[in-house]
């Protein structure tokens, strides 16, 4: 399955659903710690919280964050698995042409990055 699956056709969540337990995982093997997720995740509620108000501000703060990612996954080789996921589902997000779409899209972004905190958790990732 795909990122751009999830973020296009997946309309009920259930690939997204099986994707982000299968990348906490991966996250949990690779020793990330949930401190390093919610590094980037308090990042991401911010931008979220603009996004109804200021969505160009907040469109460009979503594509910064991965310059900012790209940076932490050199200095943490953990964060690695998780920049390649969010950096493919904030492309997913930037290529959806109309408004709607892309708030649909932004919304399935959250989603995605929700259920991977939460099955990190979940499968014993540490603190």
């Amino acid at each position: 399955m795909s990122i751009e699956t999830i973020m296009t056709k997946d309309q009920y969540g259930n690939e997204l659903v099986l994707f982000a337990r299968q990348t906490a995982q991966t996250l949990v093997r690779n020793k990330l710690t949930r401190s390093q997720i919610r590094n980037i995740f308090t990042e991401v509620r911010k931008i979220e919280s603009s996004w109804n108000t200021h969505k160009e501000d907040a469109m460009r703060r979503l594509n910064m964050l991965k310059p900012k990612m790209a940076y932490q996954s050199e200095r943490t080789p953990s964060v690695k698995e998780l920049e390649k996921v969010l950096s493919q589902a904030i492309d997913q997000v930037s290529e959806a042409k109309e408004s709607p779409e892309r708030d649909r899209r932004f919304r399935v972004f959250m989603d995605l990055f929700e259920a991977i905190l939460a099955y990190h958790r979940a499968e014993g990732g540490r603190n």
